[in-house]
């Protein structure tokens, strides 16, 4: 009986170990592949195809066995789109859930110092304790995607090494949660914005808090932590494709203006596309040594203004849907005068959330919050939003209300 193939057409984007390709978008030659096609068995030959090509041919009948990963086992995302049949809903109040989305913060907080700390002492990443990090923030934010947003919002952390890890894991939860995936490439998602900065705990610390401009050779060194982030994982024997693809792509940039590798469009893949946009969004609402942080809805409209150059639009628009156009966690004023934040969305009218308000008219703190659904009073009652405030402005301090 003769060979046959059956060949199938497939973006590089696409590509996981295991497959055969068999033809490409370009010649054979001028790449390192032999003619006959290529056994993808190394991550390195998926990554050297993703710079050469846009498109390949792979062989449907042909499957490459290989072992299977150790730890954090890979959950196949390449097959996601904008329009999964999986919907969830919030299965408890935000303030029913808040009391664990605190415990599953606080724990993820005590885990993560540790991990950060093994890894800048030469010791090896655990990946034990990134599940027990992990698990309980995917599991708060399928029970209600607003609590610990709410919670994290109000949270003041000493470390934005620690603390960016922790709210990147929680938004690629509720990011993933929003694009209908299964809880264990959600999962996945949440592990990779854990992890995708942990080569910079192999840098000097002086060079990341370092206040005044680089020098280029200084640049380099902090784009190194991609690489050094890509040695952790493997030094720790984690094999999950997304996790890897995060780490290795979540600097890269829709234009191709990012890096380590210059990947633009679709090439990206599409878990590296959504923490490209959760990475640059915590860092631009988070406080650093040189500089202040700006309000959620000012990060959001920043990322928006970037569309279709440095991030994928329907990537951007999807983010804005899913935290909302004044995120869970923000501090507003409202056309009263009054301060308030934000304590749930409304998926109806997404001007017009649930808010704990804070202080009177005149900004003085209330003895207590005053909680009020914006949808609720309705437009005759003429109470709206009308700007988005940092942490710290006017002198409220919510903490004292939630936490």
């Amino acid at each position: 009986m003769p060979f046959e193939i059956e060949e199938r057409r497939i973006d590089v984007a696409d590509l996981q170990l295991g497959m055969f390709v068999c033809r490409l978008d370009r010649p054979w030659e001028g790449t390192p592949f032999p003619l006959q096609g290529v056994a993808l068995t190394r991550l390195e030959d998926i990554a050297t195809l993703q710079r050469l090509c846009r498109e390949v041919y792979i062989d449907a009948r042909r499957l490459i066995e290989r072992e299977s990963a150790q730890a954090l086992t890979r959950t196949d995302l390449s097959r996601y789109r904008f329009n999964s049949s999986t919907h969830y809903t919030d299965l408890v109040a935000v303030e029913d859930e808040a009391p664990r989305a605190r415990a599953a913060l606080e724990n993820a907080s005590q885990i993560v110092d540790g991990l950060f700390e093994d890894i800048a002492s030469g010791r090896e990443l655990s990946v034990e304790h990134v599940e027990q990090a992990v698990r309980p923030l995917v599991t708060t934010v399928l029970r209600s995607a607003d609590a610990f947003f709410l919670i994290e919002g109000l949270r003041r952390s000493d470390s934005y090494s620690y603390s960016h890890a922790i709210s990147c894991s929680a938004l690629a939860a509720a990011f993933g949660r929003h694009m209908g995936f299964d809880e264990e490439t959600i999962f996945s998602l949440a592990a990779g914005g854990l992890l995708m900065d942990v080569g910079k705990t192999r840098l000097p610390e002086e060079l990341l808090q370092y206040q005044g401009s680089l020098a280029p050779s200084e640049v380099d060194i902090i784009r190194s932590h991609v690489a050094h982030g890509l040695t952790v994982l493997e030094e720790a024997g984690i094999a999950n494709l997304d996790v890897l693809d995060i780490v290795r792509t979540h600097h890269e940039r829709h234009d191709g203006s990012g890096y380590p590798e210059g990947l633009a469009g679709y090439v990206i893949p599409i878990s590296g596309r959504m923490l490209g946009i959760i990475d640059s969004y915590d860092a631009m609402s988070s406080a650093r040594p040189y500089r202040a942080a700006i309000s959620r809805h000012q990060a959001l409209q920043q990322i928006y203004a970037a569309r279709n150059r440095l991030y994928q639009a329907e990537m951007v628009e999807q983010f804005q849907v899913c935290l909302g156009v004044y995120p869970t966690g923000s501090l507003v004023e409202l056309s009263t005068g009054e301060v308030a934040i934000v304590m749930a969305q409304n998926q109806v009218r997404r001007l017009r959330p649930r808010v704990a308000i804070l202080s009177a008219p005149n900004k003085q703190p209330l003895d207590d919050f005053r909680p009020v659904d914006l949808m609720q009073l309705g437009d005759k009652d003429g109470v709206d939003i009308v700007r988005s405030l940092a942490v710290g402005d006017y002198g409220v301090d919510a903490t004292r209300f939630f936490l």
